[in-house]
């Protein structure tokens, strides 16, 4: 019999524990978490607070140092709990390894797509010169 292998059910369950792997990605999904909840009511609030929602008055709050760096926070914390949360699927349900791998790989690719065009949109606005 192999190291791996066992008579009982409980011996085959007993290889399978989490080999001090995962708690980091639970604490990422945790911390990405709390922050978020502090931006989201950061972003609901500052809305609130707007005279009026037209393109002017958005393009002005996001030229402030106070409304475009924790709109970038807000992007880039976003994007991290996007794909940490979609890496949990991917290893849940894609068995072979292969495919996790490409899986991963095009999660990875869209995700720094995203949030790259998302920062290059904010940057245009926060440091553009159109009303």
């Amino acid at each position: 019999m192999s190291l791996g292998e066992s008579a009982t059910s409980l011996g085959k369950v007993r290889g399978l524990g989490s080999a001090g792997v995962g708690g980091e990605h639970w604490i990422k999904e945790r911390m990405t978490s709390a922050a978020l909840i502090g931006l989201s009511i950061w972003f609901l609030a500052s809305i609130l607070w707007l005279p009026s929602l037209d393109q002017k008055t958005i393009g002005e709050w996001l030229r402030a140092p106070t409304g475009a760096v924790p709109m970038a926070l807000f992007i880039i914390l976003n994007f991290i709990h996007a794909v940490e949360g979609t890496k949990s699927w991917i290893y849940d349900y894609f068995h072979d390894d292969g495919n996790r791998f490409a899986a991963h790989l095009i999660l990875v690719f869209a995700a720094v797509l995203g949030s790259a065009f998302a920062l290059f949109a904010l940057a245009k606005i926060a440091f553009g010169t159109h009303p």
